[in-house]
């Protein structure tokens, strides 16, 4: 009976050899004995040969070879996996070339199923070598050993048993690709993961479970509540390695929280601890805009703090604190009992004065600001035609005749949007109120209510093609400030007109113009604010102009009274402060072009003005990042206060080594990103003040990288277009993209990981192999007689010098180590920098194809040729320039 099946064994394989080979049936039968016999250690020396003289193609066709001729390809896979280590790191490797062609083998030779009782055995294997193998070989080993056909029981055993192991991320990453979660406790699962920041993880391990995903936010949520002690979750794991207790706070556990709603469409209310503590930062800030900055009206206000409060107990009593503090116990008192808040809950002068209160129809306002309406309305911008051509349009046959109006050959329309502050909210902002500004009239369409009167009449693209018609039409011109935002907003309004930013013609975006009139040919600013708005700046009377405010003032000679700017633009009816805002928004863009276009060569600008700006904008505009109004990037506004006074937004591309930035705190990912890129950072710890990028910024120049709610702070405290707010729902690597287009830096193949990853360093010394072994060996000999008892480790902590000083700004390639003496502990870079040559890994120095390290001067950590450098070129593929620097990226020690 064996012989039978051993025959049919070599019958098939011979038909198998013959149809890839060729060659006689004759041949390959006298062979037959040799082929059952065949080693695949054998097989994988040969393959190891190949893969050390990058012979790919040679090495797959004896791969597929190999197989051919191995009695039992799958437990020849394993043989060859467990007696192997490279397999083991991360990137392509041989384990992963000979896996990925076995999978392919066996697609195109189907074979019959492999026995029970054989099978299992492989699996049993295969589980052992899963906790050890990078995330990039579970899927073709899965696949290929068909564990999915394992039993549930067996599968979710294993895994409990690389839990308990501490192996937190191999037992998750092994639930998702067998499609475990459902059976497993998700807070257990995710604790540890978030404890060794890996929030990326746990997305994905929650990603494709809606269940989960509820009840991971409401773990979270739980997390964050006010009187939770958050250690209790950290004790059990204090001895987890890698664990980042840093990036375990509430703080960040917030920004999480917010990130999976947003990705998940998960209901906000899910999370009341978080939301709260939202609204509350919400509360604060428009305290700021009202009683600091005092650049909001009263009705303005009181709209924001009623939506923000509504009718939670908890935040009407946080209003009462914030309203004792700024306005005294009458003003707490009226909003009290506007709230109808119970007397017993109130601080004692609050709970007095409210008794002596009457009730009011509405609440009168809470205290008189001091000097908040000192400058009368003929200090800003006028609109020059009458209130009644400012029409408010909520009908479609109120549409239809503006549209005939608007869609004219000839015409020229100002363009401007409104929306309601989202206050770091959850969801992309929703379009309010177009404004549509013609020379004789203003039109302001209230799009919620066109919308869905064009819904219910099954004529949903009825206003998409009026707004697409209006964009491409190059016999019209169309005027705005910040396009790219605007159109953005529009988009997550009305997913039909996703495309219009592609089709737009004969459009002219003022922000472009209002670089060149803020930056000389020189980069230097010109024509500062009037000498009468300083004085009132000085005196705290008024806040600097900034955006189209200052454009209107450059240009018109008074600024934009932006009191309604943060309003809520979704109550109806809108307040006639709100219609002639909305109006003077989008009619001054026609007064600015008409001015310009008259006279371009008093402004500093070009006498081609029109034709080059309306040329230019026809083109495809480069995307940018969806902005709210009050994150407009502007290049307006005052100068940096710092020791390097530079353009905000530089007319042409800068590269990486003229681009600084100080990362906020939460944004230490997109930090790492930028600096791999060769982009000098400065990162803030999560536990420091956000003021303090500020400060850092004024001091060095930077530009201040921030996102969500800090932004409104910030932006404040340094010149108009050196703070930018990145997209917080977004991940690290989507962040730098959006920062190097925002800001036009070309980052060439010499600029990645031109700066050291840890320090931001850039100067390195460039040591040779030979070299760095005997600096090595020195230091764990010297770890060795200490070990031994060797009294006093300090005294026998001599240094070992490697060479003369890197030259500044030098890429991983420096000056060359010169001789030093081998003896020490330690090697010793100039200035007393101790290199850590205890951190490089055994075996590297093996590596035949490894001629040199790297060493940063500052910090001492080493550096050498890698496979990190593909992946961060296929990453960053589309903000390269061609370079002719072709040189390696360096793994970190």
């Amino acid at each position: 009976m064996s012989s039978k099946v051993g025959f049919s064994k070599a019958a098939a394989e011979i038909w198998m050899k013959k149809k890839l080979f060729g060659g006689s049936d004759n041949a390959e039968c006298a062979r037959a004995g040799l082929v059952e016999g065949q080693d695949p250690l054998l097989l994988l020396k040969t393959l190891q040969l190949l893969w050390t003289k990058h012979e790919l193609g040679k090495l797959k066709e004896e791969i597929r070879r190999g197989f051919a001729r191995l009695e039992d390809p799958l437990a020849g896979l394993l043989a060859m996996l467990e007696s192997s280590t490279d397999w083991k790191g991360k990137g392509h490797s041989l384990g992963y070339c000979i896996t990925t062609e076995l999978q392919l083998w066996i697609k195109a030779h189907p074979a019959g199923p492999q026995s029970g009782t054989k099978l299992k055995k492989l699996q049993s294997r295969v589980l052992g070598l899963l906790s050890q193998c990078p995330a990039n070989l579970l899927d073709p080993l899965i696949s290929i050993y068909q564990l999915h056909t394992l039993d549930r029981n067996c599968l979710l055993e294993h895994v409990s048993h690389l839990y308990l192991q501490g192996n937190y991320k191999e037992a998750a990453l092994l639930s998702i690709k067998l499609k475990l979660q459902p059976d497993q406790d998700v807070e257990k699962m995710c604790t540890p993961l978030l404890l060794q920041d890996k929030a990326n993880l746990v997305e994905d391990y929650v990603a494709e479970h809606p269940e989960l995903q509820r009840k991971l936010l409401q773990t979270l949520d739980t997390w964050c509540e006010p009187s939770f002690n958050i250690r209790d979750i950290t004790r059990p794991y204090q001895g987890l390695s890698r664990y980042k207790p840093e990036k375990f706070n509430r703080r960040v556990l917030s920004k999480l929280v917010f990130r999976l709603l947003q990705r998940f469409n998960v209901d906000p209310a899910l999370c009341p601890n978080v939301i709260n503590q939202q609204h509350l930062r919400t509360l604060k800030y428009l305290f700021y805009k009202r009683f600091v900055e005092k650049t909001m009206t009263e009705e303005n206000w009181a709209d924001h703090i009623q939506s923000t409060v509504g009718d939670s107990r908890w935040l009407q009593a946080q209003l009462v604190q914030l309203l004792l503090r700024h306005c005294g116990a009458r003003g707490a008192a009226r909003w009290a009992l506007h709230c109808h808040l119970p007397p017993e809950t109130l601080p004692r002068a609050v709970a007095e004065e409210l008794h002596n209160l009457h009730t009011q129809d509405r609440v009168e306002e809470v205290t008189k600001a001091d000097n908040y309406e000192s400058s009368k309305k003929k200090d800003y911008y006028q609109l020059p035609i009458p209130r009644e051509n400012i029409h408010f349009l909520q009908t479609w046959e109120e549409a239809l005749q503006c549209w005939e109006k608007v869609l004219q050959p000839g015409q020229v329309v100002g363009v401007d949007m409104e929306w309601k502050p989202s206050f770091g909210m959850v969801g992309k902002p929703r379009v309010a109120l177009l404004q549509l500004a013609l020379r004789e009239e203003v039109f302001l369409l209230d799009l919620p209510r066109l919308l869905e009167q064009a819904d219910s009449q099954g004529e949903k693209e009825k206003l998409p093609h009026f707004i697409q018609m209006l964009y491409s039409d190059p016999a019209i011109t169309k005027l705005g400030y910040g396009m790219s935002g605007d159109l953005s907003s529009l988009v997550a309004t009305c997913s039909a007109l996703k495309d219009t930013e592609k089709q737009m013609q004969s459009v002219v975006d003022l922000l472009a113009v209002d670089k060149q009139l803020q930056w000389g040919k020189e980069g230097r600013k010109v024509d500062g604010p009037s000498p009468e708005h300083s004085q009132e700046q000085e005196k705290g009377l008024r806040q600097p102009e900034k955006g189209l405010s200052l454009l209107v003032q450059h240009v018109l000679g008074k600024p934009l009274d932006k009191r309604e700017q943060l309003s809520n633009w979704e109550k109806r009816p809108l307040r006639e402060e709100q219609i002639l805002y909305a109006a003077s928004d989008a009619y001054c863009l026609l007064e600015i072009y008409e001015r310009l276009c008259k006279d371009p060569e008093s402004f500093g600008l070009s006498s081609d003005l029109t034709e080059s700006l309306v040329g230019k904008q026809s083109k495809k505009p480069k995307a940018k990042k969806q902005l709210s109004k009050q994150e407009a990037p502007s290049p307006s506004g005052q100068e940096c206060q710092g020791g390097r006074a530079e353009p905000s937004c530089p007319p042409g591309p800068i590269s990486p080594q003229e681009f600084s930035v100080v990362c906020d705190t939460m944004l230490q990912g997109l930090g790492r990103y930028l600096r791999c890129l060769g982009v000098d950072v400065r990162l803030l710890d999560n536990e420091d003040d956000h003021r303090r990028a500020a400060e850092i910024a004024r001091q060095e120049g930077r530009v201040i990288l921030t996102s969500g709610f800090p932004y409104q702070t910030l932006r404040s405290q340094v010149g108009e277009g050196r703070c930018f707010s990145v997209n917080c729902s977004e991940k690290a690597k989507e962040q730098a993209l959006q920062v190097l287009k925002h800001f036009n830096v070309q980052v060439s193949l010499g600029d990645i990981f031109s700066r050291c990853q840890v320090c931001n360093c850039n100067k390195y010394l460039k040591v040779s192999r030979e070299r760095m072994r005997q600096l090595v060996e020195s230091s764990r000999q010297v770890s060795r007689e200490q070990s031994a008892g060797c009294p006093g480790s300090q005294n026998c902590h001599v240094t070992v010098p490697v060479g003369d000083t890197a030259q500044a700004g030098c890429r991983p390639h420096g000056e060359q180590a010169e001789g030093s003496e081998q003896s020490g502990a330690a090697a010793v870079a100039p200035g007393d920098t101790v290199l850590q040559v205890a951190a490089i890994p055994p075996g590297v120095l093996d590596r035949d194809n490894l001629t040199e390290f790297y060493c940063c001067t500052r910090c001492g950590k080493v550096f050498w040729e890698g496979s990190h450098f593909g992946r961060v070129v296929s990453q960053f593929q589309d903000v390269l320039v061609a370079s002719g620097d072709t040189q390696s990226i360096y793994e970190l020690s």
